[in-house]
């Protein structure tokens, strides 16, 4: 590596992070764009939490004491619940490297609308109020930018990696994939006897169940979690994804490695550029432009203002059939020339396109057409193997639809911006088999390959590290999850009903011709 080698970094100075080109504007830099949007809104921020609070304030007198109440310190807007007192109001915390006031956290967005004129607003405005607002509930809630404070987090973050490396966290007991193994297994042999005696929707069924299960193992060796071997976690996961379930392991290391290094951010993480279908920052009304998919435009246009505010109540239908999707994307990344694997990877792209067909034979020429005779029971037997899967899709979309989708700028440090984004779900350690890891989604962001039967462990040591490092660690129950993310959609779908009535007063009164 020493013969790429441009320069040495100077070890006696602390490191400053700097913009990627592709993220870069013309004019001044990001931290100057935000405190400018920070002064630009200020007054009308502040007028608007303080009459939201006067609000809130005489409708607690009318309607009597809430589950949850609100303050305005004359900065901004804290909600509180009575019901857990203090500790459940998030204030922003300091490191042990910076003493500084702790602020409190302004509600959402949604929050302001009873105090805002949509014919005082036009489209740009309202979507740029609304990032902003984004921004300040980030800020509030997370520790201080400042170099000497983020040094700090990288400091302990390095202790805790090594911490990670010394409990021998790494190393893969490979025991644990045995019984993993043994359950793939049975969730087979059983679909295939339900098949042999001709129980059709049962034998769907379990094979859904097997496609679900199996793919943990897949998302394993993507992130070379198992040998830590290029070759051999990659034909493990070749054989899993392609040959077992038609999905393509390339595509979704394409995707998923962008998705970890810039996660939850609206123009580069393709995992949550789902729009309109499915929206969960206001930076989607301004039509992105994605640079995973090469510059394609999520165009938002008057058909999306309509479908938004639905989002919360098409979510799981959509997850329902999202493995649809994924067979289409596998063989876009697959037959794109653009996208073919070089170096050492090479044979990975025959190797999938081999496996591939060959598992579109064994399940669409032998299984669906030679062993099931009917139509109609062709056409139930794809759906019900399929949606079957739909909790996947659920544990996949659950630790980040509900999180922060804010850009903070160059000076967030990693492990900041993987928690800040990242959420995980509780369970008892018995139940871990059903999430395959995934409710351990921000350890895996921290560490994305140390084993997942390895993770639990790691928590112990992140929640250390976040008491140590005023960052906030979030884990809620898979209930209590769902309904977060349903909530964040929600909010989008309000913030979007909104933004209808701004456009509408602009369209009325023709001053912005060109809007869509």
């Amino acid at each position: 590596m020493s013969g790429f080698a441009i320069g040495r970094i100077d070890s006696s100075k602390p490191w400053t992070n700097i913009m990627p080109p592709i993220q870069q504007t013309v004019g001044p830099d990001v931290q100057t764009i935000l405190d400018a949007k920070r002064i630009q809104a200020e007054e009308d921020i502040i007028k608007a939490l303080e009459l939201a609070a006067k609000l809130q304030s005489q409708q607690q007198q009318v309607s009597g004491s809430p589950e949850r109440e609100t303050e305005y310190d004359g900065n901004s807007l804290t909600t509180c619940s009575k019901k857990y007192g203090n500790s459940a109001c998030r204030a922003r915390v300091s490191t042990p490297a910076v003493a500084e006031k702790a602020t409190p956290v302004p509600g959402p967005v949604s929050s302001l609308f009873r105090v805002l004129d949509p014919a005082q607003l036009t489209r740009a405005e309202f979507i740029e109020m609304a990032e902003k607002h984004e921004i300040e509930i980030d800020l509030a809630k997370n520790p201080s930018l400042d170099q000497t404070t983020q040094q700090y987090i990288v400091s302990r973050y390095r202790v805790l990696h090594d911490k990670v490396k010394e409990a021998h966290l790494y190393d893969c007991n490979y025991v644990n994939y045995l019984k993993e193994l043994c359950r793939y297994s049975l969730l087979f042999a059983c679909f295939f006897t339900a098949l042999k005696y001709e129980y059709f929707l049962v034998s769907a069924a379990f094979l859904g169940m097997f496609w679900h299960q199996i793919m943990f193992t897949a998302h394993d060796a993507g992130h070379l979690a198992i040998t830590h071997n290029f070759v051999v976690d990659s034909l493990i996961g070749i054989f899993i994804a392609d040959f077992c379930c038609g999905l393509s392991l390339g595509w979704w290391k394409s995707s998923h490695n962008v998705h970890h290094l810039v996660t939850n951010h609206p123009e580069h993480d393709p995992d949550i550029q789902n729009a309109p279908l499915l929206a969960t920052s206001p930076s989607f009304f301004r039509s992105i432009k994605s640079t995973y998919y090469g510059g394609f435009v999520f165009f938002w246009d008057k058909t999306a203002d309509y479908i938004a505010p639905l989002q919360k109540y098409t979510y799981y239908p959509i997850m329902g059939i999202a493995r649809f999707n994924l067979y289409l994307l596998s063989w876009i990344h697959l037959l794109r020339r653009n996208n073919s694997s070089l170096g050492k990877a090479r044979w990975t792209r025959p190797t999938e396109m081999l496996f591939m067909a060959c598992y579109w034979y064994l399940f669409g020429y032998r299984l669906l057409w030679l062993s099931i005779p009917t139509w109609g029971m062709r056409v139930a037997f794809v759906l019900v193997s399929h949606v079957i899967t739909f909790p996947l899709h659920i544990q996949i979309t659950l630790s980040h639809f509900s999180m922060s989708t804010a850009d903070l700028g160059p000076s967030e440090s990693f492990a900041q911006r993987q928690l800040r984004t990242t959420m995980d779900v509780d369970c008892p350690e018995w139940f871990d088999w059903v999430h395959g890891g995934l409710q351990f989604q921000a350890i895996h962001h921290l560490f994305p390959r140390v084993p997942r039967h390895n993770l639990r462990k790691v928590q112990k040591l992140v929640k250390a590290f976040c008491d140590e490092t005023g960052l906030e660690y979030k884990i809620l129950g898979f209930v209590e999850g769902n309904k977060d993310v349903l909530s964040r959609l929600g909010e989008v779908g309000r913030q979007v009903e909104f933004l209808r009535k701004c456009e509408g007063w602009v369209r009325e009164n023709k001053v912005l011709a060109e809007a869509y």
